[in-house]
């Protein structure tokens, strides 16, 4: 019997690295995945990058999603069926959004990616892995490290 598993993305490149990590990946036929993106709130900062250039992102990053779940398929082999997509907005922050997603559904895992950052960079930025290794104690948490 395969997991179900919630792969939070972006357009990163530690995203990159948990797509290249799962198509080299060895896994059961009957997994299935839930491809997440998370908006959060934006601050007034990113309000001021357009309002174009904002409205313009739930499509760009549901094509990414839609993309990554065909090459899942032709050359993983996956089911289509057994990958969802979804873009989730209204929280304060990605690793609220997760936490709370991965609660809601039922999932076994979470495969999320993480790129290599400075002492002082997590400690402003933060660290979603740490986060949801702290809030989701009882859950799977596959983090594949990028450069």
């Amino acid at each position: 019997m395969g997991n179900s598993m919630l792969v939070p993305l972006n357009d990163s490149k530690s995203s990159k690295g948990v797509i290249e990590f799962l198509l080299n990946m060895s896994l059961c036929d009957d997994n299935t995945f839930t491809l997440i993106h998370i908006f959060r709130e934006p601050s007034s900062g990113e309000e001021l990058m357009g309002k174009k250039f904002m409205a313009e992102m739930p499509a760009r990053l549901e094509k990414m999603l839609l993309d990554i779940k065909k090459r899942l398929v032709a050359e993983k082999g996956f089911d289509a069926d057994n990958i969802q997509i979804e873009l989730v907005k209204g929280y304060s922050s990605v690793s609220e959004g997760i936490i709370d997603y991965f609660k809601k559904g039922g999932f076994d895992m979470v495969v999320i990616g993480r790129k290599q950052m400075s002492k002082s960079e997590e400690f402003v930025l933060g660290d979603i892995s740490a986060k949801l290794i702290r809030n989701l104690p009882k859950a799977s948490i596959l983090v594949v490290k990028s450069g």
